[in-house]
């Protein structure tokens, strides 16, 4: 058996150990019996059932998917931007999330519309996927005029310290339990995803999963630079575009639901380039999928286990692997 197909074997088996631990762990201590129990359909309290299938259930779906979609945008923008430090959010989709949710949370109270129906409506999942789409769509058509991809970093690195200063200015004029409900948003939360929501959550996050997948060969292409990949025939508008697409799709729609999980994103395609040794999409792009899902499972036991917030566990676990990289590999690119 080859190396790579020996590491998909270890990491396949152990985000399926994480999965299924994550259903045993949580707030509320369960007998492992009743866990059995609730899924095979024996006799157990209600009580147990509902924890169980309603709660750990949708929590650990939540952090397969949103661990997948996140290292897979976080391996898109890296290789795009030829940049080892680039992530999901490098492009402004955090900011952009955190200012729907100011605006919500923070400038509806302020204005007296926080009763409106089309406020009450449009819901703070809403508001923070359609900060994130917005100010994604407008570097992407900046994106579409500017040749020199670097400009667009800078653009998106603007737009993000731009929307952090409105963000602020609306945090100053804030009442406390306003201010409250938003910094609790920030830290993040796996648990706040109801049945209904994994169902609105989960198409787009598959639909960007195939658009990474779809873009694994331009990727490869990119990793010898744009102009390289332009003599080989490569549409580069079109390539950014499809990029940027599944950017919003993958973090835009994570974000919403679940807050700016950090370091997911960044960490994990470095971790999976480590474990297999390979530069190569076509394996770094599954790679990175399962590593992710692993790791924020891993995070969400830690997490409930220390009754922590997940990005300050995520921040844990990922800024020694940035700065081992870092220190270990000057020349990622």
């Amino acid at each position: 058996m080859s190396r790579t197909s020996l590491c998909f074997l270890l990491l396949g088996l152990l985000t399926l150990a994480l999965l299924v631990a994550d259903l045993f762990v949580g707030s509320v201590r369960l007998p492992a019996s009743d866990v059995v129990a609730a899924f095979t359909g024996s006799d157990c309290p209600a009580e147990s059932r509902y924890i169980v299938l309603n709660i750990r259930l949708l929590k650990a779906i939540t952090a397969l998917f949103a661990g997948a979609a996140l290292s897979a945008s976080g391996l898109q923008m890296q290789t795009l931007f030829r940049n080892p430090l680039a992530g999901p959010y490098v492009l402004g989709v955090s900011s952009g999330a955190s200012l729907g949710v100011a605006l919500f949370l923070l400038g509806a109270p302020l204005l007296g519309v926080a009763n409106h129906s089309l406020v009450q409506s449009l819901g703070l999942t809403g508001a923070a996927w359609l900060g994130s789409a917005l100010v994604l769509l407008a570097v992407m058509a900046v994106g579409r005029r500017i040749k020199d991809i670097m400009v667009i970093l800078i653009l998106g690195m603007m737009f993000g310290s731009g929307i952090g200063s409105v963000v602020e200015i609306l945090q100053y004029l804030s009442n406390e339990a306003a201010l409250k409900s938003f910094v609790i948003w920030t830290m993040g939360s796996l648990g706040d995803v109801t049945a209904s929501q994994l169902g609105l959550l989960l198409p787009p996050v598959i639909v960007g999963l195939l658009l990474s997948v779809a873009s694994i060969k331009p990727l490869n292409m990119l990793l010898l630079g744009e102009n390289y990949a332009r003599t080989m025939g490569l549409n580069i508008v079109r390539v950014r575009t499809m990029l940027f697409l599944s950017t919003v799709l993958l973090a835009g729609t994570v974000t919403a639901f679940c807050g700016p999980v950090g370091f997911i994103g960044l960490a994990v395609p470095h971790l999976a380039r480590m474990l297999f040794a390979a530069a190569d999409h076509r394996v770094l792009m599954p790679a990175s999928m399962l590593a992710g899902s692993a790791l924020l499972l891993l995070c969400d036991l830690l997490s409930k286990s220390l009754t922590l917030p997940i990005n300050t566990v995520t921040a844990m676990m990922g800024i020694p692997v940035v700065i081992l990289v870092v220190v270990r590999n000057r020349n990622l690119f």
